[in-house]
């Protein structure tokens, strides 16, 4: 399985303008005999790509169960009037496809991304804290079974919407209990995540690569760690209070006490906002190694990309009350955060502008991962100018809690985050599972994806302008049609993920066609010097970019 590389005759660049790697890829280390079989290997996993691989496992199995959610609410709300569902289950699924997709799907998928390649992409023979690596995982399953097992206590899930927010928070049953406890051990692990990438990147780097010439994707990461850092314990604090508040007699959100529910909203908000970028950088990042490859050209602008990147994690900070234009803010305020928020477009739209920017003129060629990552720049750039509209204070007032905003932030989370994903997964499956993904089945994918998305969820625009609020298990019968289409372009579209498992992911790892160490012509990078599949243990001898 783990086959010795083909040595290339000539330096191969490192994917920076300027820069090469020198000497010999790696040579399966000497000991791979030790690598552990069965239960044992996963079970005290140190090693990165096991890691890596077990991150991916689970956020796929989030995401078919978050799904699963999905397409139970979109049924019930094929037709007015009450299909299948009660009020208080239906508000109860809403609650956990937002907290299962969020924390279960999007961010342990990503980090699953940075364990398999930031070592590869450095040049390091692991993450910094192989421990520490692996207790970060397994905080997840445990999260998981709380958060899913909570539909069958008494009283059933938290149905205060995925914000959580009181007082509703602090009238549910033991399910809440639950949920803020799995939040607690999924923040405990994006924390400790965070700390090792932080640490790997700035300390682990092969000789000779400075952070300008480090990838795109490692940048990316970097910035989304440090924000990690900085928010997460935030949201700890704020359900920690919901906490007391429910058991141990504290008024912080309880207005019968003194205490404020619009507390809770700034705190969460506080996290929510920097949590969006979270769920969205190292996707740009992915973006970045794959349009240059298919392009046949450097990245256009690198240096201006990590300035973007940069200033969109700093304005993270300061635009959180833009979620809360209805919650009585003094004019003033409003103001602040609607310029604030605009100007979150200035460093995305650099990005845009620097991905066409390569293309053009470049040697183009559409394999599946090009085609996922043009798909990627289409619908997420719909996305931002929906972002743009409701960062417009009076526009946001009318629309606000209306289906407007769900179709706004699924655009740029399953068009934005999960499109990104998709897009790495093509990319660097060779290097994953030594095998190339059959391109037909790669498109076909795509295509059902990229229409069904956006019969499912265009609609929803025009859904909330029309009035339609959010959280209804029944609506009016003006908003049926709409809401007929909505329910099966996303029917279809779960079934084209369905189709993901089985027809590309599961035959891409057992077997296919053989893929050479350096599958695309166009990559540069240092992932691309090792063999396909990449060896158990890489980088013995880190090497040298100059």
């Amino acid at each position: 399985m783990h086959s010795s590389p083909s040595t290339p005759s000539t330096p191969r660049t490192s994917g920076i303008p300027g820069s090469t790697v020198i000497g010999t890829p790696e040579h399966p280390h000497e000991h791979q005999h030790a690598m552990p079989h069965g239960w044992r290997r996963w079970l005290y996993a140190t090693n990165h790509k096991d890691i890596g691989t077990m991150y991916l496992v689970f956020s796929l199995a989030m995401l078919m169960s978050g799904g699963l959610l999905a397409m139970i609410i979109r049924a019930e709300l094929f037709q007015p009037g009450l299909q299948l569902l009660q009020p208080e289950f239906y508000n109860q699924l809403v609650t956990l496809h937002g907290l299962v997709m969020v924390f279960g799907a999007i961010m342990p998928a990503f980090v699953g991304f940075a364990n398999w390649m930031i070592p590869l992409q450095i040049g390091a023979a692991d993450m910094a804290f192989a421990r520490m690596n692996n207790f970060s995982f397994w905080l997840l399953p445990p999260a998981a079974i709380l958060l899913i097992g909570s539909f069958a206590v008494e009283g059933g899930a938290t149905a205060s919407g995925w914000t959580l927010y009181p007082p509703l928070s602090l009238q549910m049953g033991i399910g809440m209990d639950m949920a803020i406890l799995a939040v607690h051990l999924m923040g405990i692990s994006s924390i400790l995540g965070a700390i090792n990438i932080v640490t790997t990147v700035l300390n682990m780097r092969a000789p000779g690569m400075t952070l300008m010439k480090m990838p795109m994707f490692c940048w990316n990461w970097l910035i989304t760690a440090y924000l990690l850092i900085a928010v997460m314990p935030v949201l700890a604090g704020a359900v920690t209070m919901l906490l007391t508040d429910r058991h141990f007699g504290t008024t912080f959100f309880n207005a019968s006490g003194g205490g404020d529910p619009v507390m809770f909203q700034h705190l969460f908000w506080f996290f929510g906002h920097p949590e969006v970028y979270i769920m969205i950088l190292p996707g740009f990042g992915i973006i970045s190694h794959v349009i240059p490859a298919f392009s046949r050209k450097p990245l256009f602008g690198y240096a201006s990309m990590v300035y973007a990147t940069s200033a969109i994690a700093i304005l993270s900070f300061i635009v959180w009350a833009h979620h809360m234009f209805t919650t009585g803010m003094p004019v003033t305020g409003q103001l602040f955060y609607m310029y604030a928020t605009m100007l979150v477009a200035v460093p995305t739209g650099v990005k845009i502008f620097n991905w066409l920017s390569t293309m053009w003129r470049g040697s183009l060629s559409f394999e599946t991962p090009m085609l996922w990552a043009v798909g990627f720049i289409f619908v997420f750039t719909m996305g931002g100018f929906t972002g743009l509209i409701l960062a417009v204070t009076p526009i946001d007032i009318n629309v606000h809690d209306t289906y407007y905003v769900i179709a706004h932030f699924h655009y740029v989370l399953v068009a934005g985050s999960l499109f990104a994903l998709f897009t790495g997964y093509y990319f660097w499956a060779p290097k994953w599972t030594g095998h190339k993904i059959n391109e037909w089945r790669g498109k076909f994918h795509f295509w059902n994806s990229m229409i069904w998305f956006n019969v499912g969820f265009f609609p929803m625009h025009f859904l909330g302008l029309a009035g339609m609020p959010r959280r209804y298990v029944d609506y009016p019968a003006q908003f049926a049609d709409f809401n007929a289409v909505a329910s099966i372009g996303a029917l279809l579209f779960g079934l084209a993920q369905v189709y993901f498992i089985f027809w590309v992911l599961i035959p891409n790892i057992r077997g296919g066609e053989k893929a050479s160490a350096h599958p695309w012509d166009g990559a540069e990078g240092l992932e691309w010097t090792v063999a396909s599949p990449a060896p158990w243990h890489t980088f013995e001898k880190p090497p040298v970019v100059k």
